[in-house]
């Protein structure tokens, strides 16, 4: 690739890096056809909607898990809200088999964190504990802190502060994958 790096810098003043990259324009026809595929996975899951699900949600700040459960509500779900991962443990192996459709897991919690907390989920000896749906809520929105939710189990991973709209579609998307709506 042809390209070049300056670098401008002055001591105690900081640094100036600046990269200039000759790179290709893209294909035309290329971009339309990836920006259809796009728009046409966005209209599948447009139309799903949070109506009838059963959701655990754990959240420690309170006011963060009202407005989400406001929120979700509004939108037709039922949503079960735990204060820490250790709760959300419990309330989900308390409940029967299939009980709760997703669970929506802030990673930084008291107690026990939601990334502990969905392993423990993960390793309760019943079949929808290795199913269920699990997103990530959380500020850490670096590549490594999406990449190290998969790897734990979770099934996405969304950045605080949450855009709802985008919530629900990626959401949406993925059920529609697995087949659950």
């Amino acid at each position: 690739m042809d390209g070049e790096i300056v670098i401008d810098s002055m001591p105690g003043q900081g640094s100036d890096f600046m990269v200039f990259l000759n790179l290709p324009i893209a294909d035309e026809q290329e971009a339309e056809a990836k920006d259809e595929e796009e728009a046409a996975q966005t209209e599948d899951s447009e139309d799903f909607s949070y109506e009838g699900l059963n959701i655990l949600m754990a959240e420690d700040n309170e006011m963060n898990a009202e407005i989400a459960v406001g929120i979700l509500e509004m939108r037709g779900a039922q949503v079960d809200v735990a204060a820490n991962g250790r709760e959300a443990v419990e309330k989900f192996a308390s409940n029967p088999p299939g009980h709760y459709d997703l669970i929506l897991m802030d990673i930084q919690m008291p107690e026990m964190d939601g990334r502990e907390a969905t392993k423990t989920i993960r390793s309760i000896q019943r079949p929808d504990a290795k199913e269920i749906l699990i997103f990530a809520l959380s500020a850490d929105a670096f590549v490594e802190d999406q990449r190290y939710s998969a790897e734990i189990g979770m099934n996405g991973h969304f950045a605080k502060p949450i855009d709802f709209e985008a919530m629900r579609v990626s959401i949406g998307r993925i059920m529609k994958e697995r087949k659950q709506i």
